[in-house]
């Protein structure tokens, strides 16, 4: 089984926003894979199926943030499941608009989200999908631009490759950077 845990803010006045590109991910996936209506879950909302053959959680945490650790501690203790079995989608800044980078482990680059979740796993050692927002001019920006809504062109950028990750998922699981060279390929 694999956990997916698309980050983000719970509440409607963070719908849209560059920090939630990992909620329209989770959205995108259980709409796509017909799978259950999310269900108050390990400090979250959780849909539980089948997603490109694998069974798999999808897990949206509702802790905020900067302490989603919680929520994915408390989902990989209750489905039984090990670091390396977790696949976080989050916003990345260093990473262009729309573009996607795959990792396992490393640091955390300053983004709260995975500093949390490593502080909870015990480990930084579970899979990444960077997803690119691209940077403000000025570092002081930072804070408000993350939770900002896109503007219209960018949210049309972002639209896409939401649905790319979606459609492409199972390539996520096996083949993750030969998967992501084929987007590059195709851009």
């Amino acid at each position: 089984m694999k956990l997916i845990v698309g980050l983000g803010n719970p509440g409607k006045e963070y719908a849209g926003t560059r920090h939630n590109v990992g909620f329209m991910v989770a959205d995108g996936l259980r709409e796509a894979f017909g799978l259950p209506a999310f269900a108050k879950k390990c400090k979250g909302l959780a849909s539980k199926g089948r997603v490109a053959g694998e069974d798999v959680v999808v897990l949206k945490p509702q802790t905020f943030m900067n302490v989603s650790g919680e929520s994915v501690r408390a989902a990989v203790a209750f489905f039984k499941l090990k670091p390396s079995d977790v696949l976080v989608v989050h916003d990345e800044l260093d990473v262009p608009l729309g573009q996607l980078k795959f990792k396992v482990g490393g640091g955390d680059a300053g983004h709260n989200g995975l500093k949390s979740i490593t502080q909870h796993l015990g480990t930084p050692d579970y899979a990444r999908l960077r997803f690119g927002i691209g940077r403000p001019v000025h570092k002081s920006q930072v804070s408000d631009y993350v939770l900002e809504p896109f503007a219209p062109a960018e949210g049309l950028v972002a639209a896409e490759r939401v649905a790319w990750v979606v459609e492409n998922i199972s390539g996520l699981f096996g083949d993750p950077h030969g998967t992501l060279a084929k987007l590059k390929s195709a851009a």
